[in-house]
């Protein structure tokens, strides 16, 4: 090893045991390739951040993909700088979920009635007002279906179930007992806002979750490196479409699916778990599907600075949805998503959803700025 060489080896390494991590952040990363930063995880001791949540440190990376499976929302490739923050190791569980309703008694939006004024703006201008007696309590449910299907076609495996909440994520007959480290799910935004605010914490902005998601790989494919398989096994809670067909869930097919306990597959780089995969998890931003463009077009060859997201929201591509809809994004997909249909467990993947439409595979975590 040359002098030079040497001398650069022990530089990197006291950046390292200095900073968190950042300046090597930035030296394995002007290359382009997917290169791991050597792994640092901090863990709060609980005095400068409650204590199950990491430390991110922050720093340039490259946000979205031009990769063949990205889809147009994800381009193009735009460079941005987040500062440190800290986020949650995992999911909200379902357990700490529990303590802030024991504590607050708060309501979740599928506990309640449905307002008329928040399903309007969801439907083709002019649409009339159901009957009162439609507006039931409850929330969207993956119902599958009993064989194979053209997936053209959503809703025949998504229903609207009275009766479904957090406590009973798939209707009034199922319950979350034995799942207490499983993420909550049939959270809405407003929801997650809530525990937020209870927490004295608050929603990642988008460009906070993709870089703490890609856990110091630059641009990779997955969370967890350029292969979809490790050792011939999913690292992350998706739909296997090699032992069971999407969205099929006879029996005979190997039953329904669900959420995993938060911490059964490995960590990121910075030790986070289930940045993909098991939930799809609220951010703060609104959706608009042409953001990163209009990023790109913006800012050239600039770097965009803790970008906060658009201030309004648009999503062609949702047919029988207004353009303009409001939409939050959400980010990591769930359980459901696979190689057949659904492939958001890439960490550029992103989509927009109705903020006060919870759903039994979304849930959330939460971040915190350093003191």
């Amino acid at each position: 090893m040359g002098v030079l060489t040497y001398r650069r080896t022990i530089l990197l390494a006291l950046a390292i045991a200095l900073i968190g991590g950042g300046v090597a952040y930035w030296y394995l990363h002007q290359g382009g390739a997917s290169s791991l930063a050597p792994p640092l995880v901090i863990q709060s001791d609980g005095k400068n951040a409650p204590i199950g949540m990491i430390w991110v440190p922050g720093g340039e990376f490259l946000m979205g993909s031009d990769h063949k499976k990205a889809q147009d929302n994800e381009k193009p490739v735009h460079r941005v700088k987040v500062n440190g923050f800290w986020m949650d190791r995992t999911h909200i569980t379902n357990d700490q979920f529990a303590q802030f309703i024991k504590e607050t008694n708060y309501k979740t939006t599928a506990e309640q009635i449905p307002d008329w004024e928040t399903i309007r703006v969801q439907l083709p201008p002019g649409t009339p007002r159901p009957p009162t007696s439609v507006f039931v309590a409850g929330a969207m449910v993956f119902v599958g279906t009993k064989a194979k299907v053209n997936l053209n076609d959503y809703s025949q495996w998504w229903a609207y179930v009275p009766g479904a909440n957090w406590r009973h994520p798939s209707g009034p007959r199922s319950n979350i007992d034995g799942k207490g480290n499983h993420p909550v799910v049939q959270i809405s935004y407003e929801d997650a806002l809530a525990y937020a605010k209870w927490t004295g914490k608050r929603l990642p902005t988008e460009a906070e979750w993709e870089f703490a998601a890609r856990g110091g790989l630059n641009q990779a494919s997955y969370a967890w490196g350029d292969q979809l398989e490790q050792e011939g096994k999913l690292p992350a809670n998706i739909w296997d479409v090699k032992k069971q067909p999407f969205p099929v869930i006879s029996p005979k097919a190997g039953g329904a699916v669900g959420t995993s306990s938060v911490e059964t597959f490995p960590q990121n780089g910075y030790g986070l778990y289930d940045m993909t995969g098991n939930a799809w998890q609220w951010v703060a931003d609104w959706y608009r599907s042409d953001y990163f463009a209009m990023q790109s077009k913006e800012l050239g060859d600039g770097v965009a600075n803790n970008p906060q997201g658009p201030t309004n929201s648009y999503d062609p591509d949702d047919s029988g949805v207004p353009k303009n809809a409001p939409k939050r994004v959400i980010r990591g997909g769930s359980f459901l998503c696979n190689e057949d249909y659904c492939q958001s467990y890439r960490p550029s993947a992103r989509r927009g959803a109705d903020p006060f439409s919870p759903m039994s595979h979304l849930g959330f975590r939460l971040v915190k700025d350093p003191q």
